[in-house]
């Protein structure tokens, strides 16, 4: 046997030493799959196959890196000797960084140059709002983002601007019509495109040029896709197309994981697999590594209920473990505070005394004393030990709302935590460094321009920008003219720094060649504080110095676009190797990611199974099981469950009843939890 097959079990064996022919891997969480994959591209390569003739594609940059990570280890260590003196490995990208890769490369038949920008949401929502009133469309009337998001929807079922106008003819598809023509005619002028252009516009491509086509199937002939479930009709279709030929498709994948059909994922797509392709060999990764019996047991019950999926029944060799914790709250603000208290006493397991001061809080102090009114806990430093503990335990909730009552619980108890989906590159110093880099590349980018040719501060008006944008700055003042070639002259400084320097010291040329050094720093400490994250976007960039030219600025600005919620995470982790804070997520932030302890939170009827709503909701009730399951099995050794009886949504208290969620695991699995007896909160 293969010394790296050895630590695989039967069914991670079979997937790993399976080459030719499709193959659909049907993993379970915690089932090993990445490990799997990876194992499978080793034995790939053992058996011959260059390295650079494998494509693996996920949907995160987080899955991408650990898994690129994984490959290149098992390739150090088990075949070397094989490509030695080739400096090459396994192409491994997410599906956007996919699609920027063929368009870059074929940029001219589709009317861009190689530094094309990428809209982020938020940008790509501003320039339609922009559009609307270009049109004279009330923007309070018609919502910006939901124009937006109707556009995104169908670019996703491989929908074109014609296609649509033609099928829809009502007034609101009318107005979607009028505003996506110009949003694409105004993309096209600035030399950019937003997140669904890349899998729309590459798959274009590969569909209607037979050449282009035949290039990327020559160069990957052996195509491997993660999380399978979660893919739309454009990336169903590119994978298609790219295995046209030889059929070497491995998918991996679980249906009872699929929870984003809001954003297009089809269940169909994995649960057609066999009909698209009959010769395919399919495989069940059932052994779970990761939770307890009891855990895994619960997530078992819960999910047979639905209808639609392969049938499967996870299994573990781990402990036991400890029973389901269930919290039966008054209201959010006491389901915060059970939670706090539980947080501090499983951090606090063992230890005889703890206190704590509040910091800059209005409140001097916080004791905490047991039952009796005795001093439980002492001065002691209570972080020491913890701190590690804190970075293995998530709190999840349904629906954004729901933190707020849980980082003042947070802040309350002096609780470190981090929220997941405050993005770095979302945060205003950070976007205003990547555009004067994205200007410089590429001077077509007019909201690029827009947003940093007044920051720092040039005293140059919206009339001013419109005479600009309009080539026409003939009548401008002579002052006026000598801001803007300056402006320009930055531009064309940083675009030469960037052909010869390392990224991380273009970051630094930028921030001081701009100005931005200078007006933050004279800004107190809010001005210092932004200028120290502008420093780490430096420190992050240092990762990307070993590509030459331009290609490390390009790859930075690529994968800060396409970063998601997760990839944010990922970044904070690199920064400070680990964030020692308990992580707060929406259920469907947390898929891939596994925690020690778990808390889902807000488990009451309406709320999660979530009410529906036409217009912000397209789930049904099947989904909403899938989400729970995917909550219930990032839970490693503790699970607790918790609801309120009272629910204050936009500004009315709701009464709840308990989710079915809970009705369906069974009542030998679970046991009543009650808030601590030995914590009470004095404040002085």
């Amino acid at each position: 046997m293969e010394n790296h097959l050895k630590e695989l079990n039967t069914a991670q064996k079979e997937a790993a030493v399976h080459v030719h022919g499709p193959l659909l891997i049907v993993a379970g969480a915690g089932a090993g799959k990445t490990k799997t994959i990876t194992h499978r591209i080793v034995n790939l390569i053992k058996q011959g196959v260059a390295p650079e003739r494998i494509l693996a594609v996920t949907f995160t940059n987080k899955a991408a890196k650990e898994m690129r990570e994984r490959i290149i280890y098992e390739i150090e260590k088990n075949v070397k000797e094989i490509i030695s003196g080739q400096n090459s490995i396994p192409f491994v990208s997410t599906f956007h960084s996919l699609g920027v890769c063929i368009i870059k490369e074929n940029a001219r038949l589709l009317g861009l140059t190689k530094y094309f920008t990428i809209l982020d949401e938020r940008d790509a929502t501003t320039l339609i709002k922009e559009i609307q009133k270009e049109l004279g469309i009330d923007p309070k009337q018609y919502d910006p983002k939901k124009i937006k998001n109707i556009i995104s929807r169908e670019k996703g079922k491989f929908v074109h601007l014609a296609d649509y106008s033609e099928r829809e003819k009502g007034v609101y598809g009318e107005i979607v019509t009028q505003v996506w023509n110009l949003y694409e005619k105004k993309k096209l002028k600035e030399n950019s495109l937003d997140f669904d252009d890349l899998l729309l516009k590459s798959t274009k491509l590969l569909k209607e040029n037979e050449e282009i086509r035949k290039i990327y199937q020559e160069r990957w002939e052996y195509i491997h896709i993660d999380e399978y479930q979660d893919t739309n009709e454009v990336q169903y279709l590119m994978s298609k197309m790219l295995v046209e030929n030889n059929k070497n498709i491995c998918v991996v994948g679980d249906a009872d994981q699929n929870i984003y059909s809001w954003r297009g994922a089809n269940l169909k797509n994995i649960l057609s697999f066999k009909k698209d392709y009959p010769e395919a060999k399919v495989i069940l990764l059932e052994e779970n590594y990761r939770s307890t019996k009891n855990i895994l047991e619960a997530a078992n019950v819960v999910i047979k209920k639905n209808k639609y999926r392969p049938d499967k029944n996870l299994f573990t060799k781990n402990v036991t473990g400890e029973k389901i914790g269930l919290y039966e709250a008054l209201d959010e603000n006491d389901e915060a505070d059970f939670v706090a208290t539980k947080i501090l006493e499983i951090c606090d397991t063992g230890k005889n005394v703890f206190e704590r001061t509040l910091g800059s809080r209005n409140v001097l102090g916080a004791h905490f004393l047991n039952g009796d009114g005795q001093r439980k806990f002492s001065a002691e430093n209570f972080r020491g030990e913890s701190e590690s503990i804190f970075s293995g335990i998530a709190i999840l909730y349904r629906a954004n709302f729901q933190s707020r009552a849980l980082e003042e619980a947070m802040l309350r108890y002096n609780i470190p935590y981090q929220v997941l989906g405050v993005k770095f590159f979302e945060r205003k110093e950070i976007k205003d460094t990547l555009a004067y880099l994205r200007a410089a590349l590429n001077p077509q980018s007019l909201s690029d321009i827009k947003r940093i040719i007044n920051f720092p501060a040039r005293d140059i008006g919206k009339v001013t920008l419109l005479k600009i944008f309009a080539n026409d700055m003939e009548n401008l003042p002579i002052k006026m003219k000598i801001k803007i070639n300056n402006f320009y002259k930055t531009l064309e400084a940083i675009k030469e720094k960037i052909s010869n320097s390392k990224i991380s010291e273009v970051i630094k040329f930028v921030v001081k060649k701009s100005g931005i050094e200078a007006e933050l720093g004279s800004d107190g400490e809010e001005g210092i504080e932004r200028l120290e994250n502008i420093k780490e976007l430096a420190t992050l960039a240092l990762k990307y110095d070993s590509l030459e030219g331009s290609q490390g600025t390009e790859k930075l600005l690529e994968d800060a676009s396409l970063a998601s919620d997760q990839d944010s995470l990922m970044i904070t982790n690199e920064r400070k190797k680990e964030m020692n804070a308990v992580k707060l997520m929406t259920m469907h932030a947390s898929k891939g990611l596994e925690f020690k302890y778990v808390f889902i939170t807000g488990l009451e009827d309406r709320l999660f199974p979530h009410e529906k709503s036409s217009e912000t909701i397209d789930m049904d009730s099947e989904e909403e099981r899938r989400l729970f399951y995917v909550a219930v099995t990032r839970a490693k050794e503790k699970l607790f469950l918790s609801f309120a009886n009272f629910r204050t949504i936009f500004g009315s208290r709701q009464i709840n009843a308990p989710s079915e969620f809970i009705s369906d695991i069974p009542a030998d699995l679970l046991e009543k939890e009650g808030k601590t007896d030995i914590i009470k909160t004095i404040y002085i």
